[in-house]
């Protein structure tokens, strides 16, 4: 659990045990999204977009049920961090806030601000992994389900004859510029809402075998749709694949002045193993010019794994406590350098120096 959370989880301000939807004023769309009737036309609404502060920053501000379990607590709370760490989105404690979210029982969410105090179900079975609770959250910042995109049919088909009344509408969205995303935590899965067991809803094309509906966290691309609907100046990504290599921007050409990216590594139930192949920063004393570090989780308050390291490699290789890594870089408006490549995976025989996050074998 992450420092930023500590207080409202332990306040825990709001007590509310039940959810009230006055029949004549909500409607339920497309099985989780709360509207208030009459006000479809909301899922295309700039006014429900949460304000940015003078910082640059979205602050929204979140309270929890009182008897949530402390393990319920810090899944939320790590879900919402991967949010604040990726995006300028940022969840706080509330202090004068007059518009703000808590969390109720249930799956669902209002589409967007709706000001005041503002439910969202996230504690239900099935609505509490991490993608699950950051697809109700991503409603309340006013995403839809990516398979009622405008431009859904050049990528899945309905299957209408295997559907549940309702539930798979398209919205004349505006997409943002940006792909249709099979791996969206806004998608749904291939048999949800079936009407006949073992036949799917959603079939994607050309390939059917490609996976839809996972909710294991949010995709590169939920990221990208986040910062671009809120105009966050970020550069940050999701790597949520078991292996790959990466690389700093424009590698092996220098990368750019003033930058400051973020890569999350985040592996399904395994520790990570990361290995730079090259590495070329500039040198400065104390690395305080441009410099790689690297965190033992999702956030930069979680422990760092190697403190801010510059100049040319070998860097030593590193593995996570857990499934998630996160590799900040920054540099300044003066001299740059090739930059870095690095890859992971999850975890080999490699024997762990545990107090460090350091690799003492070849194994990698």
């Amino acid at each position: 659990m992450h420092s930023i959370f500590i207080p409202f989880l332990q306040s825990a301000l709001y007590v509310l045990y039940f959810l009230h939807l006055p029949g004549s004023e909500i409607v339920v769309y497309e099985g989780d999204i709360l509207l208030r009737r009459g006000r479809r036309s909301a899922i295309n609404c700039e006014s429900c977009l949460w304000p940015k502060s003078q910082d640059g920053l979205v602050k929204i501000s979140p309270g929890l049920l009182l008897f949530l379990a402390m393990t319920e607590r810090s899944w939320i709370a790590d879900a919402l961090q991967e949010i604040s760490t990726l995006t300028c989105v940022q969840f706080v404690n509330r202090t004068t806030e007059t518009d703000y979210v808590y969390v109720e029982h249930g799956c669902w969410s209002y589409f967007g601000k709706i000001g005041g105090r503002q439910a969202v179900g996230l504690v239900k079975n099935g609505c509490m992994d991490k993608g699950a609770i950051q697809h109700e959250m991503n409603h309340a910042l006013g995403f839809i389900h990516e398979q009622a995109r405008s431009d859904r049919d050049r990528f899945v088909k309905i299957m209408w004859e295997h559907i549940v009344a309702g539930n798979f509408g398209k919205v004349n969205s505006k997409n943002l510029g940006l792909p249709y995303d099979y791996s969206s935590v806004m998608h749904y899965g291939a048999y949800d809402f079936s009407s006949t067991p073992g036949k799917p809803t959603i079939v994607p094309v050309p390939n059917p075998s490609v996976p839809i509906g996972q909710r294991e966290g949010l995709s590169n691309l939920d990221v990208a749709k986040i910062n671009k609907l809120y105009k966050c100046n970020c550069c940050s990504n999701v790597l949520p694949k078991s292996k790959g290599s990466f690389t700093s921007v424009n590698y092996p050409s220098p990368y750019p002045n003033n930058s400051n990216c973020l890569w999350l590594i985040r592996i399904h139930r395994s520790k990570i193993f990361l290995q730079f192949e090259a590495f070329d920063l500039q040198h400065s004393s104390d690395c305080s010019s441009d410099y790689i570090k690297i965190y033992n989780g999702n956030s930069k308050n979680s422990p760092v794994l190697l403190d801010k390291y510059c100049g040319k490699g070998p860097l030593p290789s590193l593995v996570a406590s857990g499934s998630t890594m996160l590799v900040e870089f920054t540099s300044d408006e003066s001299i740059t350098a090739t930059g870095f490549r690095f890859s992971s995976r999850i975890q080999g025989k490699a024997q762990i120096n545990s107090s460090v996050g350091f690799i003492r074998s070849n194994d990698l």
